[in-house]
């Protein structure tokens, strides 16, 4: 099995957000991409096989399998367009959150998602002794989505990842406007194993919508305040955000199982 690592929203290695993706023939137990998943000690693992109408995709992070992850699409088309099919400008996947469409442009990969609905929730004592700080307003979907006060708030929060465990939501994503960049960000994901998620393409699904309305534009330029950092440049319309961003390739190799 061909496994390679890339690092998506970033033109650099060891910067943006790696993720490990998987091209197979056919598909291998769930137990099985559960283990790999574990053994590459990522925060998320992809596995893809071709069908009729496109390519299958699975996402598995340490912690199990979810129904959408950004930065490992990006993955995934980087390594398709490079080492697969060449010749393919739109890449085609059959997801657990339905068909996603990738658009290579060059060296840079455009990925058509759903918005998430983001609804408005009570700011909570919880929320604030989690993180740190208190947010200024909240939304949940699939995730918590915690507006913060300004971006230095966003760039110096140290959650405690036990206390986020105990928030709704999948994950608990935090924002505010940015000063370089339209809005900037980080995601949390200790219910998956992954304290950090360097660059969190889903994550963006529930951000964009939230920001986009408060800034009053449909364009956004949105930064990733990890450690690794990365850029997004985000389109939101008729409840789709197209989200594009650069990978490079960090390292390939074959999978002795």
């Amino acid at each position: 099995m061909k496994c390679y690592v890339v690092d998506a929203f970033t033109k650099e290695v060891f910067k943006g957000n790696p993720a490990a993706v998987c091209v197979m023939d056919s598909w291998p137990s769930d137990e099985m991409m559960q283990n790999i998943a574990m053994e590459n000690n990522l925060s998320e693992t992809a596995f893809t096989v071709k069908e009729k109408d496109g390519y299958r995709l699975r996402w598995f992070t340490p912690g199990g399998e979810i129904d959408l992850c950004g930065h490992a699409t990006l993955g995934t088309s980087f390594v398709l367009a490079n080492f697969v099919e060449p010749q393919c400008q739109t890449f085609v996947f059959h997801t657990l959150s339905g068909v996603l469409t990738v658009t290579r442009k060059g060296q840079l990969f455009s990925m058509d998602f759903p918005a998430y609905d983001m609804k408005p929730v009570p700011v909570t004592d919880a929320m604030e002794n989690a993180l740190g700080v208190r947010p200024v307003e909240a939304y949940m979907a699939r995730d918590l989505l915690c507006v913060l006060e300004n971006e230095t708030q966003v760039r110096e929060c140290q959650p405690d990842m036990e206390k986020l465990k105990h928030l709704d939501g999948l994950l608990c994503n935090v924002t505010a406007k940015g000063t370089e960049y339209d809005c900037v960000s980080r995601s949390f994901a200790p219910k998956l194993s992954v304290p950090e998620d360097p660059v969190c393409g889903s994550g963006h699904c529930h951000i964009i919508p939230v920001m986009a309305e408060k800034l009053g534009k449909s364009d956004l330029v949105a930064y990733q305040a990890s450690r690794r950092g990365g850029e997004l440049y985000c389109h939101i319309e008729d409840g789709h955000i197209a989200m594009a961003g650069y990978a490079v390739l960090y390292s390939e190799a074959d999978l002795k199982i």
